[in-house]
């Protein structure tokens, strides 16, 4: 992981009076403090060459190649303890200029090497090594340095907490993130100041790794009431799933849907998809139509076949038929012609309920064939189609499963019963028929005298 932002800073002053670190302790938000000891500490030479060296760095263009022979020069005289930390202190701050933070490193670890340094000198530089080592990505000596620098620390800020975090990020060691993450949250309100976005996103991050999904939440809920995103929102939800919360998932995608954050086809098919779940069919019918007229949601089958489902469910098959027929259309098999029959069944549309049906049949691809059938079956019986239901009932019982089979059977033992009596009722016609030819006379007959 490179993308976590590091924290370095520096000062460029030229220190007569004692050791100064070149970084920031990083205690409260003042200034370094200088110390007053007597300038005679420094000796004559020692003070003008180091003003020599800084008046090459601050030169334009900068004359570093004198600066580092001076500050070489001076190591190697024989000078004060006191003398050599200033020095030190100097050549650390000129590598960190030219960019070689190695051997800046190498000048500040020697320089706390020094046992007469004040203390509050040798912990701002430790601070200041720590920072190198950050940017120089060697994160074990980040946290070696960060861990020694908070053991004498007072009223660390909040930043020096997020880098001893984001160190540990480095090394994927995330279950020790938390604690300094929560310090510096717990300081910057300490010191009546807000904790900063970035800070719960590193503490999203290593919950997340560690799969502590109810922390996750609870961070992202913070995230949310501070800085109301819509991929926290999105992020939430899935949280949500993750702990089979179905209904907070739908609570927070309806939400985003409220707030209009839901803009992307598969955000609002999605938000359709858990109103089906949550047993809001007219909610997700409406969700669709809405994405399908503005064109955000794509007119395909798919979406189509969600569409016919949502208004199914709502028992509204009126309006799930256009959805149908147009899923119907685009669908490569016989499934949703299937559930288009079924709709004109429902709706009393008995012709359109046959045609369907049969074209679902040569589509081909059903799931249960016989199922088509039987709906068929049924629209044709409504017709008065008696013998042509019967031969698709017929079919159903000989190749249809164990339940439509049992079905089959009883609606051909109703046809049966129906042409019984619909072949009675013709006889008793023709004989009723016959008996009125029988009995009639010619008129011609009837006038005779």
């Amino acid at each position: 992981m490179r993308n976590l932002n590091l924290i370095a800073t520096a000062s460029a002053v030229l220190v007569l009076a004692t050791a100064q670190p070149l970084a920031h302790g990083q205690e409260d938000d003042e200034p370094p403090r200088r110390e007053t000891k007597r300038a005679e500490t420094l000796s004559k030479a020692v003070y003008e060459d180091l003003t020599e060296a800084q008046e090459a760095i601050d030169a334009e263009p900068q004359d570093l190649a004198t600066a580092t022979r001076i500050v070489n020069n001076l190591l190697s005289d024989d000078i004060t303890d006191f003398e050599r930390g200033n020095v030190l202190n100097f050549k650390g701050f000129l590598e960190y200029t030219r960019g070689n933070n190695v051997a800046a490193i190498r000048a500040y670890e020697e320089m706390i090497q020094i046992e007469s340094l004040e203390p509050g000198t040798v912990q701002g530089t430790i601070y200041t090594i720590a920072q190198l080592y950050a940017q120089e990505e060697n994160y074990p000596k980040t946290i070696e340095y960060l861990n020694r620098w908070f053991e004498t620390a007072k009223n660390p800020a909040p930043d020096a907490y997020i880098l001893l975090a984001q160190s540990y990020a480095q090394l994927e060691q995330y279950r020790q993130m938390i604690q300094p993450i929560d310090s510096a949250i717990a300081e910057a309100k300490e010191r009546g100041q807000s904790p900063k976005e970035e800070w719960f996103n590193l503490k999203y991050y290593a919950c997340y790794q560690m799969e502590d999904f109810n922390c996750v939440r609870d961070t992202l809920k913070i995230l949310i009431a501070g800085w109301p995103k819509k991929t926290y929102w999105l992020q939430l939800a899935g949280i949500f799933n993750e702990l089979e919360e179905e209904r907070s998932m739908l609570a927070i995608y309806e939400a985003a849907y409220t707030d209009g954050l839901l803009t992307t086809e598969s955000e609002l098919v999605t938000m359709a998809q858990l109103y089906l779940q949550g047993e809001v069919p007219f909610a997700a019918a409406r969700v669709l139509e809405s994405g399908m007229e503005s064109g955000t949601i794509s007119q395909n089958a798919k979406n189509y076949r969600l569409l016919s489902q949502a208004w199914t469910l709502a028992r509204d098959d009126e309006k799930a038929i256009p959805a149908l027929r147009e899923a119907a259309k685009l669908s490569d098999d016989g499934d949703v012609g299937a559930g288009l029959a079924i709709a004109f069944l429902n709706t009393e549309r008995y012709g359109e309920c046959i045609d369907a049906g049969e074209d679902a049949v040569q589509k081909g691809g059903l799931q249960r064939p016989d199922d088509v059938q039987v709906t068929i079956g049924m629209c044709q019986y409504n017709l008065d189609r008696l013998t042509a239901a019967r031969r698709t009932f017929n079919r159903v019982a000989s190749t249809g499963s164990d339940r439509n089979k049992r079905l089959a059977r009883q609606w051909m033992s109703v046809i049966d019963s129906d042409l019984t009596i619909l072949e009675d009722l013709r006889q008793l016609r023709r004989s009723v028929e016959e008996a009125k030819k029988r009995n009639s006379v010619p008129a011609s007959e009837e006038a005779a005298p």
